[in-house]
């Protein structure tokens, strides 16, 4: 029995505008729950414009006019009374890791204290279960009252992602996580998604044409503001692609 996937987002028509400028021209297509999608193409290509829409982040940027809709779950994004709820459910970890000026403890536990939760025994088992799927708490269990700025680049990444766990989101938005970190706590961090996807949806956006066919269930192919193309990512790979573009970025003839 083929197992019916569920549609987390649904996205008609999207288009984003910074003043004159198209980011991204009416993309429409679905991202399925439980699975990791990859976006990849160029700088400029309206990759990181789509993720600033689906968490409302444009409301936050002067200039930026979002139309189309991005359904999550069913129910448009913008008709989300509170956006900071949004947010809390729609997790994001940007390129380069931003550590709250805080403990490692803290920058876990200040989500979950600030939405109620002030009891000593539950933080610690959000901080240790939240640092754990982040493939960090054995390495920092004995000094989580250290700043977490004290922390390597690839250690802190990861600290990122587990302060975004902290309010058990149910999609988790990746912007070139690898950018500033090693190539083996990369494949570290790949394997946390590998281990992750299970429980939330993953979105990632990628310059590493390799890292989406690592780990990407499906790939959606950005080209200066116009979706090209979604498709299951070893199809696009095989060269099973509806526009000769994708195979010639695939195969690094520009970027």
């Amino acid at each position: 029995m083929v197992k019916r996937r569920v549609k987390k987002l649904e996205v008609h028509d999207l288009t984003i505008r910074y003043g004159d400028k198209v980011a991204l021209h009416a993309a429409s297509f679905d991202v399925y729950e439980n699975e990791i999608f990859g976006i990849i193409g160029p700088a400029g290509s309206g990759k990181t414009s789509f993720l600033r829409a689906l968490n409302r982040m444009n409301e936050m940027t002067p200039g930026m006019v979002v139309t189309g809709s991005i359904k999550f779950d069913g129910v448009d994004v913008n008709d989300w009374r509170d956006v900071y709820a949004l947010r809390s459910r729609i997790g994001v970890v940007f390129p380069l890791p931003v550590g709250l000026p805080l403990s490692i403890y803290e920058n876990v536990a200040l989500a979950p204290r600030l939405s109620g939760i002030k009891s000593k025994a539950e933080l610690d088992e959000i901080v240790e279960r939240c640092l754990t799927r982040a493939a960090l708490f054995d390495e920092v269990k004995d000094r989580l009252n250290s700043l977490g700025s004290l922390l390597s680049g690839g250690q802190q990444q990861r600290l990122t992602i587990a302060r975004a766990l902290s309010q058990a989101p149910q999609i988790l938005l990746l912007d070139e996580f690898s950018i500033a970190v090693d190539p083996v706590t990369t494949m570290r961090i790949e394997d946390v998604l590998k281990e992750l996807k299970k429980e939330v949806t993953i979105i990632l956006v990628t310059n590493l044409v390799a890292q989406a066919r690592r780990l990407a269930t499906r790939t959606a192919f950005f080209l200066q503001g116009e979706l090209v193309e979604v498709g299951d990512t070893e199809d696009l790979f095989k060269r099973k692609v509806e526009d000769n573009r994708t195979t010639e970025y695939l195969e690094g003839r520009f970027g």
